[in-house]
């Protein structure tokens, strides 16, 4: 790990787990104010059944949400900004930004909104309806300020304490009434203008603070392990709860009653002062909570340059946003001083349903495109989460259409803002035709994104000549792009332009490649081109082929069965690298072929990135349904039989941490023993094998192929690689 002091850094800032980093805030947040006085009017309002359904579908809502949380928290290190974090590093930091601006925003002004909330329970004290409300607020967070810039380990234990006072009221809620039970009201009863949706409006803010934990990213110790359970246990918990409460009520007071007594819990209960506690209690735990998280939220932003950067400034500490929790408290000051909150509170729900629906439509796409870099530990299926957003943005418009409109056109706002800022062009005429221009400004704008290996995926140049001519590299090419990449099939005619041209044979060429992918169905480009020979062609064709940013990142070879033919071939290999592409050589066994597709074998030295490439190469032919029962193994070959179990744990880590399904396997041999026989007796029997190869000057080309020749002669089908990147491509970041 590192040891700097960015905001970001997760060796500064990891100091929580599961239960206090997650689980506390979602759970203090969402057994809010909502669960103390509205539960009881929604029961008297939908009745028994109707309430149920109203706590079934809004957990339902909130437990797909939960589950593609937990889907993108497991695919990638979350840091610091919690549901921001995860929208601008998927989505960019345009959609992020128009997100994140109004959900901090909206945790700022929750901060007061929480502390209004509690004021107003005092006011059922006679000492405090003396005192102007506002002042009483204003006390309150300057205190709740001070407690978390004493910094938010402090915070967390207020939390426990408050956490053991919710308990406490709802203890003391169930511990009453069982001498007390009347036949419920199964049915709805609505008061005039009341509607089932319109209950349901008022209800389905109590269960969106399941992001709050989140939030907290950048200070959990494990936010891929914490973010998932905590988030799913608080929902399972809360909607427990909120079921247990529902029923609690149908069964011990009449529907007018629930409807009129704003405090009918307290009157069940065996100590009612508990409930009165509880109610405080459950207004300041939301308020703590959005104090620790909306700072962090914005220092998040202006990490990334979405907001001005001196707002991430941390005054002195190194693991407390102190400048960002000024700011926040300042707006919370503000919109307590402003007065009534009517306004306003639609709108805050609104934000936070729209964060969730982004989070929600960020996992469905990222599982419906099938982005190789998206390799989630708790993976669901893509419905799900789109279910999720229709969900959450279905619920926006029942609750509040005017807010609803203006939170859209608010985060449309800030969109269109950030694009403005960093991109100055204009994008596609439809006068040309909507194919055209959705081609075109999709061009362009893959063109203008700065390219990150995250979204790497296969764009491979393969010279099959006429593909049933090469089968096998047809094969390959189509493993390696399954759903997910472009494949170009090229033929390179030799000769004279003018001649073959005038013959039709290029067009001809192109045709037949073309009749070849349409009749085996496959998703492929078809080109044949005019060259002078081999060598000169291959270089020009990967320089010219492609447009805006859909340039071929690999080429494909079969590798050639003449010496002088192999030689040539690494030559190429060394050209085709300076041009940034990577290489890949088929060496095809014709009596083996690919064998039963069972086994793959990665063989990684340890020193390049080639083997980056090779397991990454290697997942993705497993998601092809012909290798989808393949094992991957991956060899690691060392000297001393004294760092086996160093070196194992080792390749474990790693492909733990690039979530690759594979098995480690080190192979102890002597210094003196060749690299070749080694990989001959473990592969011999293998179904696939990748092997990494090097970078050779010109004149020795010749030796060197010689080498690689001993090495794959016997072990049947290989695809020998070398990566043209520098960085990771199978990243934990990714």
């Amino acid at each position: 790990m590192t040891t700097t002091t960015s905001p970001n850094n997760s060796q500064t800032k990891a100091r929580f787990g599961t239960f206090g980093g997650v689980f506390t805030p979602n759970v203090l947040t969402i057994l809010g104010i909502i669960l103390f006085l509205r539960t009881g009017w929604v029961v008297g309002q939908a009745g028994m059944v109707g309430a149920l359904i109203i706590v079934v579908i809004a957990n339902a809502i909130s437990f797909l949400t939960g589950l593609s949380l937990s889907s993108i928290a497991t695919s990638m290190n979350v840091r610091a900004g919690g549901n921001y974090y995860i929208i601008s590093r998927t989505l960019g930091l345009e959609i992020g930004g128009s997100i994140g601006i109004p959900l901090y925003f909206s945790q700022a002004i929750s901060i007061a909104f929480y502390i209004i909330g509690f004021t107003e329970a005092l006011q059922f004290l006679t000492f405090f309806q003396e005192i102007d409300p506002r002042l009483i607020a204003t006390a309150i967070a300057l205190t709740f300020t001070i407690i978390a810039w004493i910094g938010a380990d402090f915070a967390i234990k207020i939390q426990y304490v408050i956490l053991a006072i919710l308990a406490a009221a709802l203890v003391s809620f169930f511990a009453g009434g069982w001498d007390s039970f009347i036949q419920p009201n199964l049915q709805s009863n609505f008061s005039e203008g009341v509607s089932f949706w319109l209950v349901f409006a008022v209800f389905f803010p109590a269960v969106t603070g399941i992001a709050v934990g989140s939030s907290m990213s950048g200070d959990l110790r494990d936010p891929s392990r914490s973010i998932p359970i905590g988030t799913m246990a608080s929902i399972l918990v809360t909607a427990i709860i909120y079921i247990a409460a529902v029923i609690w009520l149908a069964t011990h007071a009449t529907s007018e009653e629930l409807i009129d007594n704003t405090f009918i819990m307290s009157e069940i209960a065996v100590i009612p002062a508990l409930i009165l506690v509880g109610v405080w209690a459950a207004t300041l735990s939301s308020a703590l909570g959005s104090i620790l998280a909306a700072p962090r939220t914005l220092q998040a932003i202006a990490e990334d340059g979405v907001v001005p950067k001196k707002l991430a400034a941390q005054l002195g500490s190194a693991t407390e946003p102190r400048l960002a929790l000024l700011i926040s408290a300042v707006i919370a000051l503000i919109v307590i001083w402003a007065g009534d909150l009517n306004f306003v509170a639609p709108i805050i729900t609104m934000f936070f349903l729209n964060t969730y629906g982004m989070t929600n439509l960020v996992a469905g796409i990222e599982r419906l495109v099938g982005n190789p870099s998206f390799r989630p530990r708790f993976k669901i299926h893509w419905s799900l989460s789109l279910l999720g957003a229709l969900g959450c943005y279905g619920a926006m418009f029942l609750i509040n259409v005017p807010a609803t409109i203006i939170a859209v056109i608010l985060s449309a706002g800030i969109y269109f803002y950030l694009e403005r800022r960093s991109l100055s062009r204009t994008w596609g005429d439809v006068r040309n035709g909507i194919w055209f221009t959705l081609a075109r400004w999709s061009l362009l704008n893959l063109e203008g994104m700065r390219y990150h290996v995250r979204n790497w995926r296969p764009n491979i140049l393969v010279f099959t000549g006429q593909p049933h001519n090469r089968e096998q590299l047809v094969q390959m090419a189509e493993w390696l792009s399954y759903g997910r990449g472009i494949v170009s099939f090229f033929q390179l005619l030799v000769g004279d332009v003018k001649q073959i041209a005038n013959q039709g044979l290029r067009r001809t060429a192109r045709r037949q490649i073309r009749t070849y992918i349409l009749d085996r169905n496959m998703t492929a480009f078809a080109e044949a081109d005019i060259v002078p020979d081999f060598f000169t062609g291959a270089l020009t064709v990967a320089q010219s082929h492609g447009v805006g940013g859909l340039e071929p990142n690999s080429v494909l070879l079969g590798w050639s069965r003449a010496d002088s033919g192999q030689a040539q071939q690494l030559r190429l290999l060394d050209n085709l690298l300076s041009l940034g592409k990577s290489v890949l050589f088929l060496q095809w066994d014709e009596k083996r072929g690919f064998g039963k597709h069972r086994v793959i074998d990665v063989w990684w030295r340890g020193r390049s990135r080639n083997a980056d490439l090779m397991l990454l190469l290697a997942h993705i032919i497993k998601q092809h349904p012909t290798w989808r029962d393949a094992q991957i193994r991956l060899l690691r070959v060392i000297h001393n039989s004294e760092g086996r179990e160093q070196t194992e744990a080792h390749l474990r880590r790693l492909l733990e941490a690039v979530r690759v399904d594979a098995e480690p396997l080190v192979v102890v041999t002597p210094e003196t023993l060749p690299i070749a026989k080694t990989v001959r007796e473990y592969s011999r029997n293998t179904d696939l094998t990748l092997l990494g190869i090097n970078r050779v000057e010109a004149d020795a080309a010749d030796a060197y192929a010689q080498r690689l020749n001993g090495m794959v002669s016997a072990i049947g089908t290989v695809l020998m690689v070398h990566s043209a990147y520098e960085e990771e491509i199978l990243t934990p970041e990714s």
